[in-house]
């Protein structure tokens, strides 16, 4: 059992996402004790990526030479440093690069420990409850446009920073998913992926979810047809969300058994596991929500 959000708001304007992704998430942290994860999006930078890497928490001198050579790597790779930053357990940093996006993702992962990639996207997650997360890595500062959060009851894979939502799309920038449910022909799409030179760094299926899609994206798709295919090409049980640096959207599987519950307005569209996530957002206001059907799917845009 786990818990997922998602928020966005219509238009360009920044918005309190760190925050409204906290409130969501504590009103389910009940599904979810051992980790929280947050993938939160700011306006594109063009040009630009952002990276953010695992560096080791125990030992300052290994962690300084983690660091020295995720810089060193980079460079080799073409990409010019602009900023960087240590924060909790997190090594930031922001580059110039206008080379080949999935070359450097796979360089890099084979370098150091990637959480995220994307001119937008930026990926924070670890062990703990929301407030833990946000204490060491101050996600209620963060303001963007949209967001995806997840809390992990741990069944397949140990309570550690990396096996905890959300996951990025390895090799593709900004696409990130959270899931609810298990994909029972994971080891089969993944092969069919890595037939085609695709890499993977976890055995979760929710990375499997998020390169599927990223995929099509790139084969011209749009991602309401990606998510059309997911539901007839992904078996098992599933509730999941993904957005891309522009769009937010969910799918459930025919059978429905992973619960999912949202609202929308003028102003955005929220969805949930549980209904008392959205309430978080909108404290005693009576909210009209709904629940969506089996084997359905939608996306929503930042454009009004």
């Amino acid at each position: 059992m786990c818990g997922i959000a998602g928020v966005m708001y219509r238009g360009n304007q920044a918005f309190d996402t760190g925050d409204a992704l906290i409130r969501m998430l504590d009103g389910c942290q009940h599904r979810g004790p051992d980790s929280t994860g947050f993938a939160l999006y700011a306006p594109e930078a063009t040009g630009r990526l952002k990276l953010r890497f695992f560096i080791d928490p125990q030992n300052t001198t290994d962690r300084d030479s983690a660091i020295a050579a995720i810089r060193a790597r980079l460079v080799d790779l073409g990409a010019k440093i602009e900023e960087e930053a240590e924060a909790g357990d997190n090594y930031r940093v922001t580059v110039h690069f206008d080379g080949d996006v999935q070359k450097l993702s796979y360089e890099m992962e084979h370098a150091a420990k990637v959480i995220s990639i994307g001119t937008s996207l930026e990926i924070v997650k670890d062990i703990g409850s929301a407030h833990d997360v946000d204490d060491r890595y101050h996600v209620n500062q963060f303001r963007g446009t949209h967001g995806l959060g997840h809390v992990r009851l741990a069944t397949e894979s140990d309570v550690k920073p990396e096996a905890s939502h959300p996951f990025w799309a390895t090799g593709f920038a900004d696409v990130a998913i959270v899931h609810n449910g298990q994909i029972t022909n994971y080891w089969k799409m993944r092969r069919r992926l890595e037939q085609r030179e695709f890499e993977f760094t976890t055995d979760n299926d929710s990375e499997l979810i998020a390169v599927y899609l990223a995929d099509k994206l790139a084969q011209g798709n749009t991602l309401q047809e990606a998510l059309a295919t997911s539901i007839d090409d992904l078996d098992g049980t599933f509730s999941f969300l993904v957005s891309t640096k522009d769009e937010i959207g969910y799918a459930k599987d025919r059978l429905a058994a992973k619960p999912m519950i949202m609202y929308e307005d003028d102003d955005l569209v929220a969805i949930a596991s549980e209904e008392v996530s959205l309430n978080r957002l909108f404290p005693g206001k009576a909210l009209n929500t709904r629940e969506p059907a089996p084997g359905t799917y939608a996306t929503w845009s930042r454009s009004i």
